[in-house]
């Protein structure tokens, strides 16, 4: 039997969630009755409710990423912290440091500055481990460390971006209180370059997409995302709009700051770079406004140690590659939230406790309802992954009128 492909889980789980049921055993055990059809391979996929019962536990604790069994690939190795990640930091922290009298950099040195600039924490890279990595792959010797940190960076622009929040400076409000804000911002593994960051005074989801989404305007679709495990990065609209877009979701190990080292050393940069310079602000356009420009004149622009040229210039080298998204239906609905709805015998669905008339005759069908969380003011109607239009909410009266006035004709 064919092995179930990502997608064809995903849409399983979004089942669940969508599914009627005051418990999620009861919502689990509906979905198993229904079957699923891989897009790729035309197979019907038919799952036991303890099957679904698996993916849904492994979802809910670790995220996207268990929901593929196999074994660890590093298995039997140190899993902390990989020995590419010390190269790549090794690579940033060694041009800034000068040797002793005797022409070299301390190791112990070296190992005190990762920690103080938040490289890695004590419980993540031990001395011991430090010195063994260091003398087992001649760590120190700038070739080799260059060897190993190509090898754990990204090829192309967009293969990957990293995404993460960051807490911003609290902004005066009129009232006299000040109130926070939050940085989101994606960064392109193989170029260094910031596709985007943004200040909000709310670190939600909707917030989230809307960085994001601007993200993917600006620079192209990435074909690999690498967030937390934030609620935010695990919304259900994130997911959904992965799938859409063929962008493969993977998550970072609990509290393990290092595994998103670049964003991390961005965020880093930034604070010791822009904020710095910045008493307050008055206001948080005016923030955006500043940070914007300076991601993109002293950030994106300028010569990147890591790389040894400019974000930009790195990131134009690969312009062919870059996949733009369409200005359409498609794109505007990507971030849609969608929900599986019955129709019934007089072609009406229910949705947010409000009755809706589907736009074609959908009579007895199982369709999924793409709707905009923030507003709820659009509910666009597909089925079979074919858009069939918008719904218009159900009036009882014209329906009543239209059948009398045929009635009367």
């Amino acid at each position: 039997m064919p092995i179930p492909s990502l997608e064809v889980r995903l849409r399983v789980l979004a089942a669940v969630d969508a599914a009627q049921g005051a418990t999620v055993r009861e919502r689990i055990k509906q979905v198993s009755q229904q079957s699923f059809t891989c897009h790729q391979s035309n197979h019907v996929f038919k799952f036991t409710w303890r099957t679904i019962s698996t993916w849904v536990y492994r979802y809910k604790k670790d995220g996207i990423t268990t929901l593929e069994k196999k074994t660890r690939a590093d298995k039997n190795a140190q899993r902390k912290v990989q020995v590419s990640e010390l190269a790549e930091a090794l690579s940033e922290v060694l041009p800034s440091l000068s040797a002793n009298k005797v022409g070299v950099v301390p190791k112990s040195t070296i190992y005190r500055v990762l920690l103080a600039r938040n490289y890695f924490t004590r419980a993540q890279l031990a001395p011991t481990t430090f010195y063994r990595f260091v003398r087992e792959h001649e760590l120190l010797d700038l070739e080799s460390t260059n060897k190993l940190r190509m090898a754990f960076a990204m090829l192309h622009a967009n293969e990957l971006w990293q995404g993460d929040t960051m807490h911003g400076p609290a902004i005066k409000q009129p009232d006299g209180k000040y109130k926070k804000t939050f940085l989101i911002a994606f960064i392109d593994d193989a170029s260094r370059l910031i596709t985007h960051a943004e200040f909000f005074y709310r670190d939600d989801t909707q917030n989230m997409i809307n960085a994001f989404r601007t993200a993917l305007y600006k620079r192209g679709k990435p074909e690999r995302l690498y967030f937390d495990n934030g609620a935010n990065y695990t919304a259900k609209e994130i997911l959904q709009a992965c799938v859409r877009l063929d962008i493969r979701l993977s998550h970072a190990p609990v509290r393990d700051g290092a595994a998103k080292g670049k964003i991390e050393r961005f965020f880093r940069g930034f604070r010791d770079r822009f904020l710095v310079m910045h008493t307050e602000f008055s206001s948080l356009e005016t923030l955006n406004q500043l940070a914007q420009a300076w991601v993109e004149d002293e950030y994106n622009s300028k010569l990147h140690s890591a790389i040894q040229m400019t974000p930009l210039d790195r990131f134009n080298l690969d312009y062919r590659r870059i996949q733009y998204l369409p200005n359409n239906e498609f794109t505007e609905e990507v971030f849609f939230i969608e929900e599986e709805r019955k129709v019934s015998k007089v072609n009406v669905f229910s949705i947010n406790s409000n009755k809706f008339e589907c736009p074609v005759d959908l009579r007895g069908k199982t369709v999924q309802v793409r709707y905009d969380r923030s507003v709820r003011d659009r509910f666009i109607v597909y089925y079979k992954d074919q858009r069939m239009g918008d719904a218009m909410p159900l009036n009882l009266y014209l329906n009543a009128q239209l059948a009398r006035e045929h009635k009367d004709d």
